[in-house]
Formats: structure tokens, C-alpha cells, sequence
């Protein structure tokens, strides 16, 4: 499990995100068998929940684009470009 210690170093590696002090009701036994699964604490394991829901929009909106988008793409061009 991390502590406020580890969490706190690692914000300090990067910029600090705005964030917004919430109040809310959750279910306890989900709560918990969400931080079992992450081992993380409370604060941690709901922005890894947070962020799974936009990822989960972002993929949403892509599906609905299939079919709706014309992309000519040369593959061994693609292929063939430096990676970093």
C-alpha cells in the first residue's frame, strides 16, 4: 500500500494537478474491493476509477467514428520511420 509519504514524492517529480476537495457517499464494500484490487488508498483508487471512465468515453466516441473516417496510410512508410 502507499503512503501519503510515496504519493507526495511522486507529485513532487511532476507539476501539481489542480485538484477539488469532494464529499461523497460511496458503498463501503465496493470502496474496499476497489482498493484491494488497486492497492492503493482511497484518494488513489478513485482517480484510477475517474480516469477509466474517460478512458471508456474516449474509446466509446472512437467506435463511434468506425466506418465514418478515410485514412489513406502507407503501412511500409509507417513502418519504416525512426521510433523514439
Amino acid at each position: 500500500m502507499h503512503s501519503y509519504d510515496d504519493m507526495n514524492d511522486a507529485m513532487r517529480t511532476r507539476p501539481l494537478p489542480r485538484t477539488r476537495r469532494v464529499t461523497a457517499n460511496l458503498p463501503v464494500d465496493l470502496l474496499d474491493r476497489a482498493r484491494r484490487v488497486t492497492k492503493k488508498g482511497i484518494t488513489e483508487t478513485l482517480v484510477e476509477g475517474l480516469e477509466l471512465v474517460r478512458r471508456a468515453s474516449a474509446a466509446s466516441k472512437a467506435r463511434a467514428l468506425r466506418g465514418k473516417l478515410r485514412i489513406e496510410l502507407d503501412l511500409e512508410a509507417s513502418r519504416e520511420r525512426p521510433r523514439h
